[in-house]
């Protein structure tokens, strides 16, 4: 049970830091503040690392992880763009990174909670990729 727990608890984890980096990807390029985007910069670069970590932790199991729900992944980026078109301000990008990060921050504490018998390595994983998503959220409030 520990071992199914941990490989379902990192697949997620591994689906999330692909949404959240794809997600910043999706909206850097309309970020007109420089302090903004080198927020937005760092918090790719902590995703990207996070997942590393995973990757290595998944090959361990013999997993190779997964990728987000194409239809989650579809429907975040016609909102971006819709809202993107209609209002591209810092302010519109702010909105929509807070909205991320707040589904990502509620569906990797469901995770938590639905997988208890996961090793503590991955519970950890998902506790720092749920602080990574907080810390975004706050340090970008200043732009809504």
């Amino acid at each position: 049970m520990i071992e199914h727990d941990t490989i379902k608890l990192l697949r997620e984890c591994d689906s999330g830091v692909k949404m959240g980096v794809s997600s910043i990807d999706d909206v850097l390029d309309n970020v007109k503040n420089d302090t903004f985007k080198n927020t937005l910069i760092e918090s790719k670069n902590d995703h990207e690392q996070l997942e590393s970590k995973i990757k290595l932790h998944l090959t361990r199991f013999g997993d190779e992880g997964k990728e987000p729900n194409p239809i989650a992944k579809s429907m975040s980026w016609i909102k971006t763009n819709a809202k993107l078109a209609i209002d591209g301000s810092d302010s519109t990008v702010a909105d929509l990174m807070t909205d991320g990060c707040n589904m990502g921050v509620k569906s990797l504490s469901r995770y938590l909670n639905q997988y208890q018998a996961a090793d503590e390595f991955s519970k950890n994983i998902a506790k720092d990729l749920i602080n990574i998503e907080n810390n975004l959220a706050t340090n970008i409030r200043q732009y809504l």
